[in-house]
């Protein structure tokens, strides 16, 4: 049992000598970094990308989808906000046929953190659709942190802002 123990150390010593040669032992996941992911560097920036989907509750329109009862919204505009002291940032975007947007913001976010944002869709585009039911719009949606996306100019923070949903002031008017 000794030899084995011995071997075992052995390899664990030469993977850590390999690893501080290479200049890679911060690709080690620290105790704090999650799922695996080394800890990001204090200095790195990156930018905010947000999705989500605006939907209408009990209309049946373009896209209906019966097992949430509910059809996607296209061109509803969905609003980024982040704010931090006296500094601001906002950053609109509208929903495609499917009720889905993104937002991306350009490197003006660097002041900011997913804490100091929100998501707002103000109102709906469809006339007979306008009472918003979750989130109310005035309290907006937080940022819930999916993955880091590597893009052309760097990189980019993606998180969801959930569904956004609205519905007829009376059920009987879709």
């Amino acid at each position: 049992m000794a030899p084995s123990l011995a071997s075992s150390c052995s390899l664990v010593r030469a993977t850590l000598v390999i690893l501080t040669t290479v200049g890679c032992l911060s690709c080690l996941p620290s105790p704090s970094s999650g799922m695996g992911l080394p800890r990001p560097q204090p200095n790195l920036n990156f930018t905010i990308g947000v999705e989500g989907v605006v939907w209408c509750k009990g209309c049946r329109y373009r896209g209906y989808v019966e097992s949430r009862d509910a059809s996607p919204l296209r061109n509803a505009s969905a609003l980024l906000r982040c704010r931090r002291g006296h500094r601001a940032l906002s950053v609109w975007n509208t929903t495609n046929t499917h009720g889905y947007f993104r937002i991306e913001t350009g490197a003006q976010a660097a002041p900011f953190t997913s804490s100091n944002c929100k998501v707002y869709v103000p109102r709906s585009p469809a006339r007979r659709c306008r009472v918003a039911v979750r989130p109310a719009w005035k309290k907006g949606s937080p940022l819930r942190f999916r993955r880091f996306v590597t893009l052309p100019g760097g990189l980019q923070g993606r998180y969801s802002a959930g569904s956004f949903t609205f519905a007829p002031q009376d059920s009987s008017k879709c």
